[in-house]
């Protein structure tokens, strides 16, 4: 047992194939290569354990996102997506991601943006106490952080405002491939 463990490692050495595992409130993490490997929803926690990741990782490239049902918080997604892209971090889909909702605006912040097919894209309006996003006027201010960011992002806003009528907040409407092209979603 014991050899068989040190040529486990050895391989692991050899070959570069490093998995780190780790699981920081209600986030799971893993790094393999240059890639980061993200499940959970975003919350209020979820940028400083990303950062550490990354900090912990400086050979991380990628940014993989698999299992995310969206956000607690979207300062939070706003937050760590400007950070994505400040550091050039790319972002990408596997066939098995499941990203609905402020997981998809953290895709938009890849510097690439990749998918393999047949990963799912699910976008709805968002609420507040008093309703959904779509009843203030489009020049009302509760946008404007959205509207910002979706610019930011993507270049236009045009996909912020699909976003609101794709399906109310209680709702999801997983995205068609040529949504996803109509829209710049990918940058390959």
């Amino acid at each position: 047992m014991r050899r068989l463990l040190f040529a486990i490692a050895g391989c692991v050495a050899v070959w570069g194939c490093v998995t780190v595992f780790g699981d920081f409130e209600d986030n799971l993490y893993r790094v393999e290569g240059n890639r980061l490997f993200m499940s959970g929803e975003i919350n209020p926690h979820t940028p400083r354990s990303f950062m550490a990741m990354i900090d912990d990782h400086p050979e991380v490239t990628t940014v993989v996102l698999l299992d995310m049902p969206g956000s607690s918080d979207e300062v939070a997604v706003h937050d760590l997506g400007y950070f994505i892209r400040d550091n050039g971090l790319n972002t990408h889909l596997t066939p098995q991601s499941e990203i609905y909702s402020g997981a998809v605006d953290l895709f938009l912040a890849g510097t690439r943006r990749t998918m393999t097919c047949c990963g799912i894209v699910g976008v709805h309006d968002w609420a507040d106490d008093d309703g959904d996003g779509s009843r203030f006027p489009k020049a009302s201010q509760e946008h404007d952080a959205n509207v910002a960011y979706t610019e930011d992002m993507l270049g236009s806003d045009a996909f912020y405002w699909f976003t609101l009528q794709a399906a109310p907040s209680d709702g999801i409407h997983e995205m068609t491939q040529a949504e996803i092209a109509r829209f710049g979603l990918l940058t390959n």
